[in-house]
């Protein structure tokens, strides 16, 4: 088994993985990376206004997410990835060009996530599309590299065990900086 270079935390809309993200990033000192900044303004729009997005509109996206991950770890950093990857051939394409990147999905109830996303201020994805959400959710579990962890647990709960998780999956045990054991 190699070393994960990097995390993708991952799951429906208000499965929290923004603020999971930024609590594993701040543990590992590493670098956070929010998907959701880089949706071209068609895709904000677009779900703004209550329509999903299909895999021809989160093509760009993913690629250039792909891209960004990639680059994160070519110059050194540890990034972790805010994205829904919602999709196998989603994850495969951030895959591409990380490999041995590493997945934290976190699992949420279709009624948390509708309460979570319809109290949730200043966001462009509205409680409506969470079906969609759900509809288009292939689950990680039993993919190569993948945690999987209950989303109503406390951040910094989910957070601890992540972290510990990608110590001890990555076969060198000690390619993250000392802080990250105290998460």
């Amino acid at each position: 088994m190699e070393t994960l270079p990097a995390l993708v935390v991952m799951g429906v809309a208000g499965c929290g993985k923004s603020s999971v993200g930024e609590a594993i990033s701040r543990a590992i000192q590493g670098t956070m990376i929010e998907g959701d900044s880089y949706h071209p303004p068609e895709n904000i729009k677009k779900m703004t206004e209550g329509h999903p997005l299909n895999d021809d509109d989160r093509a760009g996206w993913l690629a250039r997410l792909a891209t960004v991950l990639a680059d994160a770890v070519a110059s050194g950093q540890l990034p972790v990835l805010a994205c829904s990857a919602l999709k196998k051939s989603y994850r495969e394409v951030l895959r591409s060009e990380t490999p041995n990147l590493g997945f934290v999905f976190l699992k949420l109830s279709r009624e948390v996530a509708g309460d979570r996303v319809s109290h949730r201020p200043g966001h462009f994805m509205p409680a409506t599309l969470i079906d969609s959400q759900f509809a288009t959710l292939e689950s990680p579990e039993g993919e190569t590299n993948v945690f999987t962890i209950d989303a109503t647990l406390p951040i910094a709960e989910i957070a601890r065990q992540a972290v510990a998780w990608w110590r001890e999956t990555s076969a060198t045990g000690g390619t993250l900086p000392l802080s990250a054991a105290k998460a």
